[in-house]
């Protein structure tokens, strides 16, 4: 692991600080495209779940993204001491010890896939012990500091909630599951590289090899824009399977047209070099911003649609 360059403030943890090891942040994305997937494979196969073990289960997906986070964060403690922008983090601000924070991810990961298990079935719970072993392990403990794709394989991790939900309802992950999967896998690299591009001096100090430090901004602006087209094309495919109905279609191709507008204008621009404008930083930063957007408003749209009845297909679809 990386030596650490200084010793972390002590301070008294808060219960703030345990929920901050959590990724909070993450987990409020990761929980709504679960509920997504939840939501889709009801209307679609038009098999309810009871409410109750429908919230069990959506608080089992909570706990599995935040045991996740806390093995993150106990394994990276040493590379968020030396990031001005992890710096304040709950365990290399001395606020919380590094061995609750791994006692309480592994106690929680074992809760989770439990509840999950108990609330729905066997596939939705070893879809989520995967998902937690894939982040903690696989991203964290391999990925991360070993390639600059770390993003791209490690985004797998990331992409399992609505095959959770999915899964939750019906038993089964069927190719509609996988398309929401692929959504989430090719929208993570242009997201995250935006703010790789901000942050590169920072990955760089800390010895991660993200891409835009072991090949450079420019590389990483033409790959940002290689995987928006991607996921624009990507998203479009429950139209085509009858996932997505005509409010999918209009929201999905007006933000597709807007992230595809950033992408362009940030592969054009300056972003992330030594010589960029504050302009050409601020664009990849409101690029970042427009991506947490975009799928939120893509996973919505499918909610509204099977969620209150609205799911029109284009005609040709059944």
């Amino acid at each position: 692991m990386t030596e650490m360059t200084a010793t972390p403030h002590k301070r008294h943890g808060t219960a703030s600080d345990y929920v901050q090891l959590m990724k909070p942040r993450i987990m409020m994305l990761v929980v709504f495209t679960a509920v997504a997937g939840l939501v889709a494979a009801q209307g679609v196969t038009g098999h309810g779940m009871n409410p109750l073990m429908a919230a069990i289960a959506v608080l089992a997906v909570a706990l599995g993204s935040g045991a996740a986070g806390a093995i993150n964060m106990w394994y990276d403690s040493d590379i968020d001491l030396i990031m001005k922008r992890t710096s304040t983090r709950p365990i290399p601000s001395g606020a919380v010890p590094r061995d609750e924070a791994i006692a309480m991810g592994l106690i929680m990961s074992g809760v989770s896939v439990m509840l999950m298990w108990l609330a729905s079935n066997w596939l939705a719970a070893g879809l989520l012990a995967l998902s937690i072993f894939y982040y903690g392990v696989v991203y964290t403990m391999w990925l991360k500091r070993s390639t600059p794709q770390n993003i791209v394989i490690g985004g797998g991790a990331g992409a399992f909630p609505p095959v959770i939900g999915w899964a939750a309802v019906t038993g089964h992950a069927p190719l509609d599951a996988w398309i929401l999967f692929a959504i989430i896998f090719f929208w993570t690299p242009p997201h995250f590289w935006a703010l790789s591009l901000l942050a590169h001096s920072e990955y760089e100090k800390a010895g991660v090899p993200m891409l835009p430090v072991t090949h450079g901004a420019k590389a990483t602006r033409v790959q940002m824009l290689a995987y928006t087209v991607i996921l624009i094309a990507v998203s479009m495919t429950p139209l085509a399977t009858g996932l997505g109905g005509w409010i999918y279609a209009v929201v999905t191709a007006v933000l597709g047209l807007g992230f595809l507008s950033f992408a362009v204008r940030v592969w054009r621009s300056k972003a992330g070099d030594a010589d960029a404008a504050p302009a050409d930083m601020k664009l990849a930063r409101s690029m970042f911003l427009f991506s947490i957007l975009y799928l939120f408003l893509v996973f919505a749209a499918l909610i509204v649609e099977h969620g209150a009845g609205l799911h029109f297909p284009l005609r040709g679809v059944a």
